[in-house]
């Protein structure tokens, strides 16, 4: 079984009078250990899925299956005790994941400390994570001594202080240069190979392909798109499970898609027809 699983997910906002639908139907299977980015342009719906996933939002119709647990029926206390235990956060901007008064030992001990763990586990833990991260010699530093890359590294390790076997990243490179972007996705890379952690990362970068296993790309509250590096940029389409074909609009651009298309079956396969 998969360990994302979402059927025909829904999420409406109420905005004055007016709801606002940020999910239409949108379908996504994820398996374990899998890294997996996110792309849409803004409104799409991807922070909002995020944000599902993570527990800080309920859906509001269809199904959303987490590591076997329904997000759409479990009461708020379990929700919570879900947020604490079963998902890591990295946010875009550093001040939302750091303490920059603590060093970057005791920002990864402060979560677990929380939690109520504490002595030679706990120091051992934010030690091994450092040293995934790469940032062994950089323990004792404290956030205004880091790098901006250095403390999203930092903002990893604390996502996974307390071992939650998936990790959200909304943006993480958001806010860093090439280089250091590029040092991030080994980051995460890394911690996937070492603890085996499931991944989704949040991105407006379409080279975020060549960094992961395969990228969905949101549009309109439903998968349109899915693209791996071997693909070298093209991307297949994908029909979600009411049979609605999502074409994006640079590939409607590209090929002179018009509104209305229908599909022809050849001895290749689906054919796009334009009317």
């Amino acid at each position: 079984m998969s360990f994302i699983l979402c059927e025909n997910l829904v999420k409406v906002y109420k905005v004055a009078n007016l709801e606002v639908l940020a999910l239409q139907g949108l379908d996504l299977q994820v398996q374990a250990g899998e890294m997996v980015g996110m792309i849409g342009s803004s409104g799409s719906g991807k922070s909002t899925l995020l944000s599902i996933l993570g527990g800080l939002d309920r859906p509001s119709a269809g199904r959303c299956m987490v590591n076997d647990k329904d997000l759409l029926k479990i009461s708020d206390r379990e929700l919570t005790r879900y947020r604490r235990e079963q998902v890591g956060f990295v946010w875009q901007q550093g001040a939302r994941n750091l303490v920059h008064y603590l060093s970057a030992l005791h920002n990864i001990e402060l979560p677990m400390m929380l939690a109520g763990k504490s002595g030679r586990s706990t120091r051992k833990r934010a030690l091994d994570l450092l040293d995934t991260v790469g940032l062994a010699q950089r323990k004792d530093h404290k956030m205004s001594a880091l790098s901006g890359g250095e403390q999203q590294r930092v903002a990893i390790a604390v996502a996974l202080a307390n071992a939650p076997p998936l990790l959200l990243a909304d943006e993480p490179t958001g806010e860093l240069d090439t280089r250091t972007a590029q040092a991030i996705y080994q980051a995460l890379r890394d911690i996937r190979e070492r603890f085996g952690v499931t991944i989704l990362i949040v991105s407006h970068d379409r080279n975020i392909a060549l960094h992961v296993d395969r990228v969905v790309g949101i549009q309109d509250g439903k998968v349109a798109t899915e693209t791996t590096a071997a693909m070298q940029g093209e991307a297949n389409l994908m029909l979600d499970s009411a049979g609605r074909l999502q074409i994006p609009k640079a590939l409607r651009e590209k090929y002179g898609i018009g509104a209305k298309v229908t599909l022809e079956q050849t001895d290749d396969g689906l054919v796009i027809k334009k009317l």
